[in-house]
């Protein structure tokens, strides 16, 4: 018999899982999160790729290069002519450049004196050629562009002469009145800022402002609690209430408070007395030990479970429901599972500067590439979560030069404090992020725009926004970095339903905390009706109608034209359907550091 030889296949080595493979994942991520401590999260191969991607195309372009030579001339002339008007009228001229708008560093007269003004002029001459160096030229990748321009940017605000004692006017004259003291306070609100950044304590308030003492205050009691929400239900201040209750889902990234801050600035407390039944959702600040805490657990366990908390508390059919930032973006993800379930509970949805479509997120993209997330996902695989110092980092710098050095100018030069308010407080009481739901949101939401090409998988199936035909109110806000109103319109190109789109001014905070009686307040609305063909953005802008106010009068009438007739008030909690209170609002999750 002849003996069969069985020859060994080369593959098969090569078939088994190699153990160094999991020893080289480990090393790569301690390097990559050791390196991403120091570098606030951002990745710099990102930043050395966009100027390479710059520099090969500029050297490849000689016209380019005239042509900025050309400009550098020009606005050499510019300046020496600027010099010689000033030095002919005693030290001050007409700048030959002004600062962008919303650049406020040089706005004091005594920088139009010699020779800051030529110091200024000089700073934003260069500012004005770099970004044009940099700015459009042939064949750089839109988002390497970005890339460079933010880059550059910060490094001129690093250099900027408002930032040196002997370079800013303002500086020195409150030296003189102060005799120099100001440098002395300014040393020691440096020295207590450092000593809290070692210590990673929160900024400190004055005292000022407290959750539970003057922040959070609108009446209501827990009524549910599980390992990732509270759920508040507050008080009634009337005797009769709209039959459908209202749900707000706030942003995880940012405490519920955001919209109960002091009495007259609380979104929830007028919601409560125009005649609504109010539950908010508190989330739970996430520790170490909910690292693989994901989108669906927010979603599942947050979103959902309040829904059935208010549906057997109240007794309603349908409720309002309210997302704001992320929470509406995750209300949105809901909200398209349950149309596609069938459950049908939701009358109205509220998108507060929430985006669907992350084609165009703003600046903020900066920050969200291949190369960014692994950087992140390395900083919060070492320590289950993503810190609210690492977040504002990221934030700050979209605006440095208001954010980061003019604030740094007014504290350690001018030794003053601004003063506090009950929004600057809230932004001081930061938050953490999962490690797996940021990471999940970053690369399914922000990478793969997944909700929008209706890939995004929920509850065991893809979700699709044009099953939503629930109406929609949305807003945006003019000046927001972190939710471009643009962005937040698109939902139009997502759905067909009925939409009123409101745009109100200020940012992305301030916008949304717009309660009426304040100054400087205005909005502009349009309704688009069910099937109907919706404009561009720009055409929006165009035509619709600007109001003065805020924008919350115009909500609580339309929540009111979509509500049924009015019901016996409801005192919060329902022991007989399980929900029995649990305590005070605003609980003890929000109290978590």
């Amino acid at each position: 018999m002849a003996t069969q030889i069985t020859a060994r296949r080369p593959c098969d080595e090569e078939a088994a899982p190699d153990p160094m493979e999991g020893v080289a994942d480990l090393l790569d991520r301690v390097a990559g999160s050791s390196l991403a401590q120091w570098t606030m999260g951002i990745a710099p191969e990102s930043l050395a790729a966009a100027y390479a991607d710059w520099a090969v195309h500029f050297v490849r372009s000689p016209g380019r290069s005239l042509l900025l030579g050309a400009k550098g001339v020009r606005k050499a002339q510019r300046l020496s002519d600027y010099a010689t008007r000033a030095l002919g009228s005693g030290g001050r001229a007409e700048r030959c450049i002004a600062p962008l708008p919303h650049d406020h560093r040089f706005d004091d007269p005594a920088w139009d004196t010699w020779p800051f003004g030529l110091w200024q002029q000089t700073f934003l001459l260069t500012q004005q050629w770099i970004d044009a160096a940099v700015r459009d030229c042939p064949g750089v990748a839109p988002h390497h562009e970005a890339i460079l321009r933010f880059g550059l940017r910060q490094m001129l605000d690093l250099i900027s002469p408002a930032n040196f004692p002997a370079t800013n006017p303002v500086v020195q004259q409150h030296m003189v009145e102060t005799g120099g003291k100001c440098l002395f306070d300014g040393a020691k609100l440096w020295a207590e800022d450092w000593q809290r950044q070692v210590r990673r304590e929160p900024p400190d308030t004055g005292g000022d402002f407290e959750v539970g003492r003057n922040l959070a205050v609108t009446p209501g009691k827990v009524v549910f609690r599980n390992e990732l929400i509270e759920l508040i239900q507050y008080s009634p201040t009337t005797e009769r209430v709209r039959a459908e209750p209202i749900l707000i889902v706030p942003a995880w990234i940012m405490k519920y408070y955001i919209l109960d801050l002091s009495p007259e600035n609380s979104l929830i407390r007028y919601l409560v007395d125009q005649g609504f039944t109010v539950f908010a959702i508190s989330w739970r600040n996430p520790g170490p030990e909910m690292r693989d805490t994901g989108m669906e657990d927010y979603r599942r366990d947050g979103v959902m479970r309040a829904l059935d908390a208010v549906s057997a508390i109240t007794g309603a059919e349908s409720i309002h429901a309210c997302g704001y930032c992320l929470g509406g973006t995750l209300l949105s993800i809901a909200a398209a599972a349950m149309a596609r379930d069938g459950d049908t509970r939701l009358s109205t949805v509220t998108l507060l500067a929430a985006q669907t479509d992350f084609t165009e997120p703003g600046e903020i993209g900066l920050f969200i590439d291949d190369a960014q997330v692994r950087y992140l996902e390395n900083l919060m695989w070492q320590q289950g979560y993503l810190d609210s110092r690492q977040m504002g980092g990221a934030f700050e710098m979209l605006r440095s030069a208001d954010l980061i050095w003019s604030r740094a100018v007014q504290e350690y030069l001018m030794g003053e404090r601004a003063p506090m308010n009950d929004l600057m407080a809230w932004n001081a009481d930061g938050t953490r992020m999962p490690y797996a739901m940021h990471s999940q949101y970053l690369r399914r939401l922000f990478l793969d725009n997944a909700l929008a090409r209706e890939r995004y998988v929920a509850g065991g199936g893809t979700v699709a926004m044009t099953d939503v035909t629930a109406p929609l109110y949305v807003v945006g806000t003019e000046t927001d970095h972190v939710a471009p109103w643009r962005s937040v319109w698109k939902i139009h190109s997502l759905t067909d339903g009925e939409v009123r789109f409101v745009l109100t001014n200020r940012g992305h905070n301030a916008g949304i905390v717009s309660a009426p009686g304040g100054k400087h307040r205005h909005y502009r609305v349009l309704d688009r009706p069910q099937d109907e063909n919706h404009h561009d953005a720009d055409a929006w802008l165009a035509i619709a109608a600007q109001h003065e106010g805020s924008w919350w009068t115009d909500w609580a009438e339309w929540l009111l034209a979509h509500s049924g007739q009015s019901v016996p008030a409801r005192e919060p909690g329902n022991a007989k359907a399980g929900y029995p209170v649990l305590g005070d609002a605003p609980g003890r999750y929000v109290l978590e550091r």
